[in-house]
C-alpha cells in the first residue's frame, strides 16, 4: 500500500507540476496547489484504505484534467477556436530564437463597417470563415492566432516570398457566403522576414505591427518591415511622450499669419499657428505632431493651450489698440468636447472680449466624419457670435453634397487649386466656379497659399474676400506683428 501510495503521489505531483508550468495561470495554479495540499493531508490519514486511495486518485486525476481543459480555454479564442494572443506569445517563446521563417499579420479592411451594416452576428460569421480559410491555407507547422477583433497572426516555418504572400491574400479575398449573402472583403498584410529581423518577441511583434501600419497608411495590400522603420515609430513615440512637457516648459509657441482683405488690401484677420522647437528633435511641424496628438488622445490639452494663448494675446492686442480677428484651427475631436462652448464663453467673459475676435477653422475632410455632431457644435459657436470657417475647402470630396447644410461664415479654398491657375483655363474655371458657388450660398471666400502677384490679381478679379500666403506675409511672432501693424492695417 505504501509503495502504491508513494508512486501515485509522485506521479500525480509530476502531472500537477507539468500542468502548472504549461498553464502559467495563477488562478489555475492556486487550484492545483490546493489539491496538492489536500492530497498530502489525506496521505497522513491512517483510516484511508486502498479503495479510498484509489477513489481519491481518480478524483484528483479528473480535477487535473478539468483544470487542464480550463487552461486550454484560457489560451483559445472562443469565437474562432484559434489560439489567442496569450497562447501565441507562449508558443513563440517556446520556439525562441525565431530566426527562420516569416511572421504575417493580416487585417480585414474596414471590418467595423461590416458590423455596422450587417450586424455583429454577420461579422462574427465572417471572422469564423476567415479563420477556417487561414487554417486551410497554412501548411503544417504554422502557428495561427486571432490577435484582436479582426487581426490574425501566422507564423510560417519557411520564409514567405512576395508572390506567396500575394497568393495568400488573393485566396483570402475570394467571396464568402455569409448566411446566404455573398460578400467579398479586402485584407491588408504586414510581413516580417525573421532571418534578417529576428529579435525578442515584443520587438518582432512591434515590427510586424509597423509593417501592417505601413500597408494601411499607403493603402496597399502588402507591406514589408524594412530596416529603419523603427526610427519613424520611435520618433513618434518620443514626440507623444514629450508633448505635455513641451507645453509646460514653453517649447511650443504661437505665430500668426496675416490675411489680406480684398479689395482694400489691409489686414483684419490672422491665423494662429503652432510651432514647436524640440531640444533634441529640432523644429517639429504641426502637420506631424497634431495627428499624433489626436491619435494619442492628447488633442484636447493642446487645443485648450492654444485657446488660452490666443485669448491672452488678444487681450494684450486690444489694450494696444490692435483690433483683428484670430482664426484658430480645431479638430473634430474638439467639436465633440462638451466643454468647448462653455470654455470659450468663459474666456470671453474673463478677458472681456467680444466673440467677433475669434474664428474657428475646421478641416472639411474631417468635418464629414461626424457631420451631424459638427453642425450642432457649429450652431452653438455661432450663437455665441464666433465665426466658423471650413478649412481646405474642396479636398473633402463631399463638399457639394453637404455644403448647403453647413451653417458657416467662410470657406477657405485649398492651395492645391492654385496649381496652373495663371496658365490653365480649366484650373481658372474650377476656381471661378468654386468661388461663385461659395459666395452664392452666402459665404466669404479665402484662398490659401498665394505667393505670386499674377495669381493675386486673378483672384482679385474673381471676387475673393481674403487671401493668405507669403505674398502678403509669412507667419510671424506676436512682437513682429505689433511692429508691422501700422503697415499691415493700412495696406
Amino acid at each position: 500500500m505504501d509503495s502504491f501510495w508513494i508512486i501515485s503521489v509522485i506521479c500525480l505531483l509530476l502531472i500537477i507540476l507539468l500542468v502548472i508550468v504549461l498553464l502559467r495561470q495563477k488562478k489555475l495554479s492556486d487550484e492545483l496547489n490546493k489539491l496538492c495540499r489536500q492530497l498530502t493531508k489525506d496521505k497522513a490519514n491512517p483510516s484511508l484504505n486502498n479503495a479510498n486511495l484509489s477513489a481519491k486518485f481518480s478524483f484528483v486525476t479528473k480535477q487535473v484534467g478539468e483544470l487542464a481543459t480550463k487552461g486550454r480555454q484560457v489560451e483559445q479564442d472562443k469565437l474562432t477556436e484559434l489560439d489567442n494572443r496569450l497562447s501565441m506569445k507562449r508558443k513563440m517563446a517556446a520556439l525562441m530564437p525565431l530566426d527562420k521563417g516569416s511572421l504575417v499579420l493580416l487585417d480585414i479592411y474596414r471590418f467595423r463597417y461590416v458590423n455596422d451594416l450587417f450586424g455583429f452576428n454577420f461579422g462574427d460569421e465572417l471572422l469564423k470563415q476567415m479563420a477556417l480559410r487561414v487554417k486551410g491555407l497554412s501548411p503544417d507547422g504554422s502557428l495561427i492566432a486571432r490577435m484582436n477583433e479582426d487581426e490574425f497572426l501566422i507564423y510560417f516555418e519557411s520564409p514567405m516570398s512576395e508572390p506567396q504572400l500575394q497568393q495568400l491574400i488573393d485566396k483570402l479575398q475570394l467571396p464568402y457566403d455569409i448566411f446566404g449573402s455573398i460578400i467579398t472583403t479586402r485584407v491588408q498584410v504586414g510581413h516580417l522576414a525573421l532571418e534578417p529581423f529576428h529579435s525578442d518577441i515584443s520587438t518582432m511583434l512591434r515590427r510586424l505591427d509597423l509593417a501592417l501600419k505601413k500597408a494601411k497608411t499607403h493603402d496597399v495590400a502588402l507591406s514589408e518591415y524594412l530596416l529603419g522603420d523603427d526610427v519613424v515609430q520611435l520618433r513618434e513615440v518620443s514626440i507623444i511622450n514629450s508633448l505635455a512637457k513641451a507645453l509646460r516648459d514653453g517649447e511650443l509657441y504661437m505665430v500668426y499669419q496675416p490675411k489680406q482683405s480684398l479689395p482694400k488690401g489691409n489686414c483684419q484677420q490672422v491665423e494662429a499657428l503652432m510651432r514647436w522647437q524640440h531640444p533634441q528633435l529640432g523644429s517639429i511641424s504641426p502637420a506631424e505632431f497634431i495627428p499624433l496628438a489626436e491619435y494619442s488622445g492628447m488633442i484636447d490639452i493642446v487645443s485648450q493651450w492654444v485657446l488660452d494663448e490666443v485669448f491672452v494675446q488678444q487681450a494684450l492686442w486690444q489694450e494696444m489698440g490692435i483690433k483683428l480677428q484670430v482664426a484658430v484651427n480645431l479638430s473634430t475631436q474638439d467639436l465633440r468636447n462638451t466643454s468647448l462652448i462653455t470654455g470659450i464663453k468663459a474666456r470671453l467673459d474673463k478677458y472681456q472680449l467680444d466673440a467677433e475676435v475669434l474664428s474657428i477653422e475646421i478641416t472639411e475632410s474631417k468635418l464629414m466624419q461626424d457631420l451631424d455632431g459638427a453642425v450642432a457644435t457649429i450652431k452653438d459657436l455661432r450663437s455665441l457670435g464666433v465665426d466658423v470657417a471650413i478649412d481646405d475647402f474642396g479636398t473633402g470630396h463631399s463638399s457639394l453634397a453637404y455644403l448647403k447644410y453647413l451653417p458657416v461664415d467662410e470657406v477657405k479654398i485649398d492651395k492645391a487649386f492654385l496649381d496652373g491657375l495663371a496658365t490653365d483655363t480649366r484650373a481658372r474655371h474650377i476656381m471661378e466656379t468654386s468661388i461663385r458657388l461659395a459666395k452664392g450660398l452666402g459665404f466669404n471666400v479665402t484662398v490659401e497659399g498665394v505667393e505670386t502677384d499674377d495669381v493675386l490679381q486673378l483672384l482679385r478679379g474673381m471676387g475673393v474676400d481674403k487671401i493668405q500666403g507669403d505674398i502678403f506675409s509669412k507667419p510671424i511672432k506676436a512682437k513682429e506683428l505689433e511692429t508691422r501693424w501700422a503697415k499691415l492695417s493700412s495696406s
